[in-house]
Parts: C-alpha cells; sequence; structure tokens
C-alpha cells in the first residue's frame, strides 16, 4: 500500500492521500502508543481502589485547556500561511520564529495561571508539583512545528523518527510504572520523549527543509497573534467541553476516586478515536484551501461514515465486556458511559471536514468558529441544568458530550445548505488544468 501512495505522489489526489497518511500516523501514535499502554496503567494505578487512573484522567483533561491555550490557534493559521507561501524561503522561515516566539510566550503565561490556579481551586490545592510534571510535556508538545509540514505537505521525513521516539517513551513506562505512587513517572518519560521529537523536527526543517530560525520584529510575532485568535477560539470552544466533564467530575465528586476512573477510561477510548479521524480532515484542510474539490469530501465521508457507523453499533452491544476486557476487573460500568458518547464517534468525521476544510474554502471560516462556539454555550448550560437539577452524574456527563458534537454539525450543515451555490463557484474558479 505504501508504495501504491508513493507512485500517486505526481497527482494531486495521490500526494494527498501520502500526506494524509504521514499525518495520520504521526498524530495518531501520540494517541495510539498512549491506548496501547492503558490496559496496564489502570491496572497498575488503580490496583487495590487506589483512584490514580482517574487522577492521571483529570491531569490530562487539565492539560488540554493549557496544551490549546499554548497552540492558540497556530495548527490552522500558521498551516495556512505555509501552504500558500510554501515558495517563499524567508515568509517560512519568519512564520516559524513568529509562531515559536508566541508559543514561549503563552507557556510562561500558561504556567503562571497554573500555579494560581493551584492555590484558589480546593480539589487542585497541594497538586501543583504533580499538574507542573505534566505542564512541561504539554509545553514542549505544543511547541512541535507540525504546522510546517502540514502546510508544505511533506510530513514523511519526520514521521517515523517521531513515532519511534514517543514509543521508547511508552515502554519507559512499562519498565518502570509498578505502584500506583509511580504516576509521576508517566508525565516525566512523556517530557523526555517530547522534548527529543521537537528537536529532530527543527533540525529537519533546518537541513532538508531549509527552514530556520530568523530576527523578527515584535510587530510580526503580534501579526500571528492576531491572525490566529479567531482559530484559537474555535479550537478552544471545540476541545474544551469535552474535558471540561472530566474537571467538572473531578470538582463536584473530589472522593469518587471510581467514578473518575470510569469516566477516564471511557473518555479515553472516545478521545482517541476522534483523535484517530482529526489528520483526515487536518490534511484536507491545506488541500481544500487550494484545490476546493468538494467531490473528493463526498468521497471521503460515503467511503468512511459506513464503516464508521458500523463499528460503533458493534461497540454500544459489547462496551461493558470490552471495558472490561481492556482496562481490567472492575471497570465494566464505564461501558455504560461509552455507550451514551458513542453517538459522538459517529459525528465528529463529517463534522470536523464541514468545519474548517469545507467552510474556509467556501470563504465562510467564522461560521466554523460561531458553530463551535455556540456549541459550547449549549454544552454549558446543559451542564448547569444538570447540576442544579441533581442531575450530574458520569453518564448525563458523557450524553451531553454527544449532544453538543450533534448541534455543531447541525450548525455547519445549515450554513453550507444556506451557502451551496458558492460550491459550484469556488470548484469552477480552480478547476486544474
Amino acid at each position: 500500500m505504501f508504495s501504491k501512495l508513493k507512485n500517486l505522489k505526481g497527482k494531486k489526489e495521490g500526494a494527498l492521500a501520502w500526506n494524509t497518511l504521514m499525518l495520520y500516523i504521526l498524530t495518531f501514535s501520540n494517541y495510539l502508543i498512549s491506548l496501547a499502554i492503558v490496559p496496564y496503567e489502570s491496572r497498575v494505578l488503580s490496583k487495590d481502589g487506589a483512584g490514580g487512573y482517574g487522577a492521571l484522567g483529570v491531569a490530562m483533561a487539565i492539560m488540554v485547556y493549557f496544551q490549546l491555550f499554548i497552540e492558540f490557534g497556530f495548527l490552522f493559521s500558521a498551516t495556512e500561511e505555509v501552504s500558500r507561501y510554501r515558495q517563499d524561503g524567508q515568509r517560512l522561515n519568519t512564520v516559524m520564529t513568529a509562531v515559536t516566539l508566541c508559543k514561549l510566550a503563552l507557556s510562561v503565561a500558561a504556567l503562571l495561571v497554573l500555579f494560581v490556579l493551584c492555590q484558589v481551586i480546593d480539589a487542585w490545592k497541594g497538586k501543583f508539583g504533580f499538574y507542573l510534571l505534566f505542564f512541561i510535556g504539554t509545553a514542549i508538545n505544543a511547541i512541535l512545528p507540525d504546522y510546517l509540514y502540514r502546510g508544505l505537505e511533506k510530513m514523511s521525513a519526520i514521521t517515523i523518527r517521531t513515532v519511534c521516539i514517543r514509543a521508547f517513551s511508552a515502554l519507559g513506562i512499562i519498565l518502570f510504572l509498578k505502584k500506583p505512587e509511580d504516576i509521576w513517572i508517566i508525565p516525566v518519560l512523556t517530557a523526555i520523549g517530547n522534548f527529543v521529537a521537537v528537536l529532530v523536527c527543527f533540525y529537519d526543517a533546518r537541513k532538508r527543509l531549509n527552514v530556520r530560525f530568523c530576527r523578527v520584529s515584535f510587530s510580526e510575532v503580534w501579526l500571528r497573534m492576531k491572525q490566529s485568535s479567531v482559530f484559537f477560539l474555535s479550537r478552544f470552544a471545540t476541545t474544551a467541553y469535552s474535558a471540561l466533564n472530566t474537571v467538572i467530575l473531578d470538582m463536584v465528586a473530589p472522593k469518587e476516586s471510581l467514578v473518575r476512573d470510569y469516566y477516564t477510561a471511557s473518555d479515553k477510548l472516545m478521545s482517541t478515536g476522534k483523535m484517530a479521524l482529526s489528520p483526515i480532515s487536518d490534511s484536507l484542510y491545506p488541500y481544500m484551501v487550494k484545490h476546493h474539490d468538494y467531490r473528493l469530501v463526498r468521497k471521503v465521508l460515503l467511503i468512511l461514515e459506513p464503516v464508521i457507523f458500523a463499528f460503533c453499533a458493534v461497540m454500544f452491544v459489547i462496551a461493558p465486556q470490552f471495558c472490561r476486557f481492556f482496562f481490567g476487573e472492575g471497570f465494566e460500568e464505564a461501558g455504560k458511559v461509552l455507550r451514551v458518547m458513542l453517538p459522538t464517534a459517529v459525528i465528529i468525521l463529517p463534522s470536523y471536514i464541514c468545519g474548517f476544510p469545507m467552510l474556509s474554502s467556501m470563504g465562510l471560516a467564522k461560521h466554523a468558529n460561531y458553530s463551535t462556539i455556540f456549541g459550547s454555550v449549549i454544552h454549558v448550560i446543559n451542564l448547569a441544568i444538570l447540576y442544579f437539577t441533581g442531575h450530574m452524574n458520569m453518564i448525563t456527563l458523557g450524553a451531553a458530550m454527544s449532544v453538543a458534537e450533534a448541534v455543531i454539525l447541525a450548525y455547519r450543515l445549515l450554513i453550507i445548505w444556506r451557502y451551496r451555490d458558492r460550491l459550484k463557484q469556488k470548484e469552477n474558479e480552480h478547476v486544474d488544468p
């Protein structure tokens, strides 16, 4: 299969297929490798009801917010700029330097916020050192210049190296994590792996792509920050509500460690499934900006959605048994949460593709942002209703996440239908000779 994809690289569809595969491996490897060691982590950390796996899930959910803040939407804004100016070497140097400086400044600000929150939130008091270990790895990972490779559609060179580095980190966790008290090993080894991966990426960018750091003015840095702010709001709204469930569950039930374990387990499976599909949308984004090939979008959905639906139907039936097999004895309850989350798995691919890949190429990027903000507002309202009516629990939180995803997709489909005349117009304007 790999050789066939390589032979297609002279054609735009082949280049897209190859770049999607490499992007998929690079992005999903982090989640796949993490998922591969979950059965080991859940059994060690929750040994004798220790509830350590739930604590791990809470820490990772908190770090989602900080990663979103540090990345600040550059995955979209910088990718688009790199894609548009891929022939301008100096422009690429400026983009990489400015974006890296932005992320470093945001990392410092995020660290200060984490310190303050650990002083004022009761459930987080006394945990700053623990969360700091996770924060270091998160900040390092956020600095990865993957936007450069996505925009240039040249993912293959760094993919295998990065995957190998992450695999060695995971192996270290298996070798050294022996009891619940060893939980600190997980963020430390993750941070080390992320640091090496970042160094490899910057080295490859300099040697192979001839993109290097350069002097930039404050105005250049500030310009990138402003350009990316709208994408940041969208990504924050899109991702924050799912992580919010875990954080809220920790706050309203700080002593119910098994409940956090169950929710963390099901959310881990769902998050991995979502990440398995996101590279398809991410690689389509620069491609759609350049080619406006909406027929390809239809093909992707017609091929993949039936497979996803069938898989989710089977998983719905066997969810409790699967959770017991995968996470260990006593995790059958996580299957109940997984069942109410499964609609998200069916919805997420069309929602991703109908977001920035479709709406940006139609000149409607603002509606991709509006949809996620609207969905997040609906989610917060639902959480408030659940809390004040006394119905907040791990099952209703999982169901609320599915409702939010459905609202976002419905909004995007309505906008595409309303402006459907632009689809043919844009496609005709960018027909390749």
